[in-house]
């Protein structure tokens, strides 16, 4: 259990307690739950049209909206990047070889911002860096690149600085919007597997099911339009933020709120067989737990936490234990005053359905189970609603923590392990013999990187002249034929792979991914990728292409505005590409090396770098 700081406002434990009748005692017995548990059923289900909950008034701070269906029951629609154009979009690059943006290009749909957290660059930055490119994602900014931290705590203040540096980017207007998209990822141990537009759109499914769920939960209430002085009826709590999900509570107490107060997940009970959530070692728990390394939402409510995650860490000096220190407990305060407002507020029916269900041990609210659970001190004036929620499916985030055992990599148009792995995992049902729809129907993996320019003429070489030695790709590959990490319990592969847990895996696991075979032609190929005017007019106006609006292609932004090329960022990563062909820019003898804006980078054959 992680030791509690002194400043901690968690009170004394609490223990709710019940009187535990003659017939219960019996219930509880093995050979009596399912004929008594029968015999009430239909009484429970009476007793279920009873619950009810609060209607009031209020004004949703989140950007977000909902709309009632012309049969009645609410439905949720999610953040949308769309224009009227398939795909979602960003903004167009900065400029070309021999032009810029045409003046007065506007862009009025939202844009998507990545944001990489990194002090310095490494082999394993770089290794996230390239996933990005080849799968197109816009260009990364860099959170506190350079800058050094001498704190007295384990980690010297880096973990506290994050929070710090994603509030003051998110908080400047000048470079996002509050309704564009953010995601925020670890800059050393996250792997891009799966293009933008899958990830985006698998937020907005989740996000849809998880207010669904959440209607279903907690009810409706009258909500106030902003800024259209209207109301109607309107999920009680909504959700617009989603982190990934772990099977372990770290590094926050076992009865905080953090570990004890959050929802069970969506998974099925006995997803890993018998043992599942029962596992001294955490392996077969399902992943209910706040990860802080992978955050996904709209601008404004995503800086929001960060906001109160700032606060925690300067004023409550909460930041001693890390980011995922505060993140969890951020989260777990959610939930649990969620949990308490639902139970304060029941009628007779629905609090007897809690006192019921909790003694048979049946009950679906942490708060309601025979535990220890510090009670949270409630601030008056503090904001602890920010719906935040988890991906608990591992569509988007798969955190490695325990997981591991969870994943392994399909080929899906060779069968022949498919028996092999049936035979290592005792409890697995079942797996997916083909990608999941939204893959089958995207492009083709080495799409992503572009066509590229082809040319060998020095005049088109601006960025990188063809070479046939070092842009060798296959002139055609699809999703059936790369090796997909695959969540075998789950069924989903993953949008992005966050490791986490064991670190081996980051070299262990590094030449599995499709894109490594390919690595430097395709980094080659998303730099040369043309920027022109047309593209500039086509991506603002609507098209298939993602730009940033400061452009760049083939780098990094930092939080101070440089830009960075793959070349000055990553030029000593060889063990990225693992494929023997030198020093990226030496490859072929060259001296002269460009960046992601054609400007000329010149490097001594004699230097030691």
């Amino acid at each position: 259990m992680a030791p509690h700081n002194p400043f901690d406002r968690i009170s004394e434990p609490n223990q709710t307690s019940y009187p535990t009748p003659a017939f219960l005692r019996m219930a509880r017995s093995r050979r009596s739950r399912t004929p008594v548990l029968i015999a009430i059923a239909g009484l429970l289900l009476l007793i279920l049209g009873w619950r009810s909950s609060v209607k009031l008034s209020v004004k949703s701070p989140f950007s977000t909206s909902y709309r009632l269906s012309s049969n009645g029951p609410l439905l949720y629609s999610a953040p949308n990047l769309h224009s009227q154009t398939e795909s979602p979009l960003l903004a167009p690059p900065a400029r070309d070889d021999n032009s810029t943006v045409p003046m007065g290009l506007q862009k009025t749909n939202p844009s998507f911002h990545l944001l990489l957290p990194a002090t310095e660059s490494n082999s394993n930055f770089c290794k996230t860096l390239l996933s990005t490119f080849a799968l197109a994602y816009p260009p990364p900014t860099l959170i506190n690149y350079g800058k050094k931290f001498d704190g007295d705590s384990w980690d010297k203040g880096t973990h506290a600085g994050k929070i710090r540096g994603v509030y003051d980017f998110l908080s400047d207007k000048k470079k996002v919007k509050d309704e564009d998209m953010v995601l925020v990822v670890d800059g050393y141990d996250a792997w891009f597997q799966l293009p933008p537009a899958i990830m985006i759109k698998r937020y907005q499914q989740l996000i849809i099911e998880a207010n669904n769920r959440l209607r279903r939960r907690y009810g409706t209430e009258l909500k106030i339009a902003e800024g259209e002085g209207g109301s109607e009826m309107g999920p009680k709590y909504i959700q617009t933020v989603i982190f990934g999900a772990d099977k372990l509570c770290w590094p926050n107490g076992l009865s905080e709120p953090a570990c004890a107060a959050v929802p069970y997940s969506t998974l099925p009970k006995d997803v890993y067989g018998p043992l599942t959530d029962t596992d001294p070692d955490g392996f077969l728990n399902r992943p209910r737990y706040l990860n802080s390394g992978t955050v996904m939402g709209p601008v404004k409510d995503v800086r929001a936490i960060y906001g109160v995650a700032v606060e925690k860490v300067e004023k409550d000096n909460r930041g001693t234990l890390g980011d995922q220190f505060v993140f969890a407990e951020i989260f777990g305060e959610q939930e649990y005053q969620r949990e308490t407002q639902r139970l304060s507020t029941q009628g007779t029916g629905g609090r007897w359905y809690e006192w019921l269900s909790s003694a048979l041990g049946a009950s679906d609210s942490p708060l309601a189970t025979n535990q220890t659970i510090n009670n949270m001190t409630v601030i008056p004036g503090r904001r602890y609603e920010f719906g935040i929620g988890l991906d608990y499916t591992s569509a988007m985030f798969q955190t490695m923590t325990h997981s591991a055992h969870d994943i392994d990599f399909l080929t899906f148009n060779d069968s022949t392990p498919f028996s092999e792995i049936m035979a290592k995992h005792q409890y697995l049902r079942a797996f997916p013999s083909v990608p999941p729809m939204d893959i089958q129907y995207a492009h083709g993996p080495l799409w992503y990187s572009s066509p590229g320019n082809l040319s060998l003429e020095p005049k088109d070489g601006i960025l990188l002249a063809h070479s046939d030695k070092l842009d060798d790709l296959p002139g055609h590959l699809d999703w059936f034929e790369v090796p997909l990490a695959t969540n075998l319990y789950t069924g989903t592969v993953p949008s992005l792979l966050h490791i986490n847990g064991d670190k081996s895996l980051l070299d262990d696991w590094w030449p599995s991914m499709w894109y490594h075979p390919y690595g430097r032609a395709l980094v080659r190929r998303y730099i040369r990728s043309t920027q022109t005017r047309q593209a500039a007019q086509a991506a603002a106006a609507g098209g298939q292409t993602w730009w940033d609006m400061r452009g760049g292609r083939g780098g990094v932004w930092t939080d101070t505005g440089l830009w960075m090329s793959w070349g000055e960022v990553c030029k000593n990563a060889e063990d990225v590409f693992q494929d023997g062909k030198g020093k990226w820019g030496r490859e072929e003898g060259s001296r002269k090396v460009t960046n992601g804006f054609g400007k000329v980078v010149i490097i001594d054959e004699d230097e030691d770098e």
